[in-house]
């Protein structure tokens, strides 16, 4: 089978998934722009463009690379992050360490905000939107002492928890999303950025019965990631962050009359290894998913750049997606309640 990839991937994820396990050879990152205050927003090689009115349940914020192509978040881009040398063919490339590996993580919510945002899975090009439930957008509690999300919050392109994957370990299904991922750097991103992370540790959250993995990483331009290679390391220089971030996945739901969430592991966070194996797997599940070997669930699987994927269309169709959207507009007034504190 060809790999379903773009071209400029293949060799990374060959390294990264191909030897995980016995002598890694790992990437340098790339750096993400700061962002304009406009409409449309640079985050390394890609855009974003808002469509409808923020705040509403009309709003998207749609992707496209610098050349102007629409495309999916979810699909096109890659999961392991390009380095400027793998665009060479350099006659020698200097040996990295076991910490540079690194994987693209798709933003949704920004630290400190409440705003549930995230990749729409089941609409065309998986523009991120606002969650509806019932009816009604969806905001986090903020559940003293906490405001809103405790990191930034976002997800691992092209992998895909399957539904119909029983995970050995915990007896649970897939949740039928891209793997989420906690970013516990020092800057505050904002949803549509794309950066490069090293991943951590992972989380086993156990939501209403299905496995929703929470993948702990840092942005690899932070000033702390040199010193961050793994969970024994933010345990260590970072007293009480991961027991708050257990704590505030075990309450979250609770002020909307849900029960808490359960954990596998007894609630332990597992290590880097276990993690990149975790991904490796949804990796694989994602594979299957834009190929159509699997049971879709619902998902959207349009793009623009996975080859042999019957869901691959071209970029006028692409254009032609966005562009039905509603305009760009002002953003609707936030109710007040969003700020109110829940102690649980």
């Amino acid at each position: 089978m060809r790999p379903l990839l773009p071209r400029c991937s293949l060799a990374s994820l060959a390294t990264v998934f191909g030897s995980i396990s016995a002598s890694r050879n790992k990437l340098v990152t790339q750096t993400a722009a700061v962002p304009p205050l406009l409409y449309f927003r640079n985050t390394m090689h890609y855009q974003t463009e808002e469509r409808g009115r923020p705040h509403s349940p009309d709003y998207r914020i749609y992707f496209k690379t610098s050349e102007g192509k629409y495309i999916s978040p979810f699909h096109d881009i890659s999961l392991i992050a390009e380095t400027e040398q793998d665009k060479d063919v350099p006659t020698k490339k200097p040996k990295k360490n076991e910490s540079e590996v690194l994987f693209n993580m798709v933003v949704e919510v920004p630290r400190w905000s409440n705003a549930k945002m995230e990749i729409a899975t089941k609409e065309p090009l998986n523009p991120i939107k606002q969650d509806v439930k019932r009816g009604k957008l969806r905001y986090v509690a903020n559940i003293f002492p906490h405001k809103g999300y405790i990191w930034n919050y976002g997800a691992l392109p092209q992998t895909w928890e399957d539904p119909d994957h029983t995970d050995k370990e915990t007896k649970c299904c897939g949740d039928n999303d891209p793997i989420d991922v906690c970013e516990i750097g020092t800057q505050v991103c904002f949803p549509g950025q794309v950066i490069q992370v090293k991943v951590l540790g992972i989380l086993a959250m156990i939501d209403e019965g299905e496995m929703d993995w929470k993948v702990i990483a840092i942005n690899a331009k932070d000033p702390d990631a040199k010193n961050l290679n793994n969970i024994e390391d933010v345990r260590k220089s970072r007293p009480s962050h991961l027991e708050a971030t257990v704590d505030w996945f075990r309450k979250y739901k609770v002020p909307d009359g849900k029960p808490e969430n359960q954990f596998g592991f007894k609630g332990q966070f597992k290590d880097k290894d276990f993690a990149v194996e975790i991904i490796k797997s949804t990796h694989e599940h994602w594979r299957a998913l834009v190929q159509k070997q699997t049971n879709s669930a619902g998902i959207e699987c349009k793009n623009i750049s996975c080859y042999e994927s019957p869901s691959k269309c071209s970029a006028d169709e692409a254009r032609d997606v966005v562009k039905s959207a509603p305009a760009f507009d002002s953003a609707h007034p936030v109710s007040p309640d969003v700020d109110k504190w829940h102690f649980v």
